[in-house]
C-alpha cells in the first residue's frame, strides 16, 4: 500500500479525464456557426430553425470550429417537407454553397434518413436497409447520434443502429459540422440539444 502511495505521488501513475461534451447552439443566437447561401436560419424559443428563402436554394449553417473525431447528438423536427442533414468534416468555399464533405441524411419517410451521402462525389454511400425506415417519427422530435472516428462513421436514429461504414477518403477528411437546407422551398426543419464530444 506505501508503495503505490509513493506511486501516486511521484506521478508515475495517470489519469486522463474523459473528453467533456461541448453544446454547439445556445438556444439564442448563432455564436460559433456560419452562414452560407441566402436561406434561412434563426435561433426561436431555444431551437434553431432553418426554412427556404425567396431562393429555394441549398443552404448550410457551418461550425466555425472544424471536427475530426467525435460523436454529435442532436434533435430534429420536420415540417411538411423535411429534406434536410447534417454534413461531418466538411468544407464550403466562401460565397458558394458548393459543400465537399459527407451528409447524414435528414429527409422524409422512405428516403434513408440515416444514410451517407457524398455530395458533388460518388452519390449515395450507404442507404438505410428498408425495414428501419419507420424509425423515423416524422412532425415529432427524433434524437441522432453520429459517431466518426478514423474512416468508420456509424449513424443512430432514436436509439437504433443505422448504419456502419468505412471509407478511406472519409477517414482523410477532416472539416466543419454543417446543417443543410436542401433545394427546391417550402423546407422547415428545427432542431435543438446539438452536443458533441470529440473523441
Amino acid at each position: 500500500m506505501k508503495y503505490l502511495l509513493v506511486l501516486l505521488s511521484v506521478g508515475l501513475f495517470s489519469f486522463v479525464a474523459p473528453p467533456k461534451k461541448k453544446v454547439l447552439f445556445n438556444g439564442k443566437d448563432l455564436t460559433g456557426w456560419k452562414i452560407f447561401g441566402t436561406e434561412k436560419w434563426y435561433a426561436e424559443n431555444g431551437e434553431l430553425v432553418c426554412e427556404s428563402g425567396p431562393d429555394k436554394g441549398y443552404g448550410y449553417l457551418a461550425t466555425e470550429k472544424t471536427y475530426k473525431n467525435f460523436e454529435l447528438t442532436l434533435q430534429f423536427k420536420q415540417g411538411a417537407n423535411g429534406n434536410s442533414g447534417v454534413f461531418i468534416r466538411s468544407n464550403i468555399a466562401e460565397g458558394t454553397t458548393k459543400i465537399a464533405g459527407w451528409q447524414i441524411e435528414v429527409a422524409e419517410p422512405n428516403h434513408d434518413t440515416g444514410g451517407i451521402y457524398e455530395s458533388y462525389g460518388r452519390g449515395w454511400l450507404i442507404q438505410i436497409p428498408d425495414e428501419k425506415e419507420n424509425i423515423l417519427q416524422f412532425g415529432e422530435w427524433n434524437t441522432l447520434k453520429i459517431r466518426a472516428e478514423g474512416g468508420r462513421v456509424q449513424t443512430f436514429l432514436n436509439g437504433k443502429a443505422m448504419v456502419d461504414f468505412t471509407d478511406e477518403k472519409i477517414g482523410a477528411g477532416n472539416g466543419s459540422i454543417a446543417l443543410q437546407i436542401h433545394d427546391g422551398g417550402g423546407i422547415k426543419v428545427r432542431w435543438k440539444k446539438l452536443v458533441i464530444r470529440e473523441l
